[in-house]
């Protein structure tokens, strides 16, 4: 029986490379590529592939939130693809799940794929299932987030600092993260963000605005209950009413915002 295997990545390139090296394993049978989150999520549920290699990060909908959608008990083996942070990878690890960190070697995919042969061959499925659900678990919890993030900046990683980032703000189908003089604009979901954010640090204060609760210099009352939020750079940003109480509660118990 061979074992039918699934791509998920956003980059072709990357695609490309992990396909060749798959194809030369006799053993796999390569159903197909997904570029994207939706697409992965259509491919899993119509194909049923044993094992699906799954970028951790792309635009839209990203590998967590392709197994959220699939379902821990429908989800096959999974080998994540990441080029991310030190948080995602010991997540994978406490939760057994094998990683490959970009870029990887031959040798690293090999054990990954060994792995996953071993994980199918002895029918281990109801174990691999309550590890992916414990991971799903760990990673919808917000008491541990990256402390450095890492971000596809115009076909390049930018790594910054989560402690420096000022604010968020969405931008059409981009986020734009203010970190000091710095500014990245992202093809990302204002929530994909926040989910990898310390809940403690940074809270939600529109619809389309993140901010750090330690940049908070002053509030000023506006019309309807809104505030006006004045950051220690001088940047002002608008809090709606309906976020106040989360950033007065977390300013009361967490860090100063003075």
């Amino acid at each position: 029986m061979k074992v039918r295997t699934l791509i998920v990545d956003d980059m072709r390139l990357a695609r490309n490379r992990l396909a060749r090296q798959l194809e030369q394993d006799p053993d796999v049978e390569l159903l197909g590529e997904c570029a994207g989150g939706q697409e992965a999520i259509e491919a899993i549920r119509e194909l049923r592939p044993d094992l699906v290699f799954l970028d951790v990060q792309m635009p839209e909908i990203g590998g967590f939130e392709v197994l959220e959608a699939v379902g821990a008990g429908a989800v096959p083996v999974v080998v994540f693809v990441t080029a991310y942070d030190q948080f995602a990878i010991r997540a994978f690890e406490v939760s057994a799940v094998d990683y490959l960190l970009k870029p990887f070697e031959g040798a690293r995919l090999q054990e990954a794929l060994d792995r996953a042969k071993k994980q199918l061959r002895s029918r281990e499925r109801d174990g691999v299932d309550a590890r992916l659900g414990a991971l799903l678990e760990s990673l919808s919890s917000r008491t541990h987030r990256a402390s450095r993030l890492a971000l596809k900046v115009d076909g390049r990683t930018a790594f910054v600092s989560a402690p420096d980032i000022d604010f968020i703000e969405a931008a059409g189908n981009y986020i734009r993260i203010q970190a000091g003089a710095e500014s990245y604009m992202v093809r990302e979901r204002l929530s994909a963000i926040e989910a990898r954010l310390d809940a403690s640090t940074f809270v939600r204060v529109h619809r389309s605005t993140i901010v750090n609760v330690t940049r908070i210099k002053e509030m000023h009352p506006l019309f309807n209950g809104d505030q006006s939020l004045v950051l220690k750079n001088g940047k002002r940003l608008t809090m709606s009413r309906t976020y106040r109480e989360d950033l007065l509660a977390l300013m009361d118990g967490g860090p100063e915002a003075g």
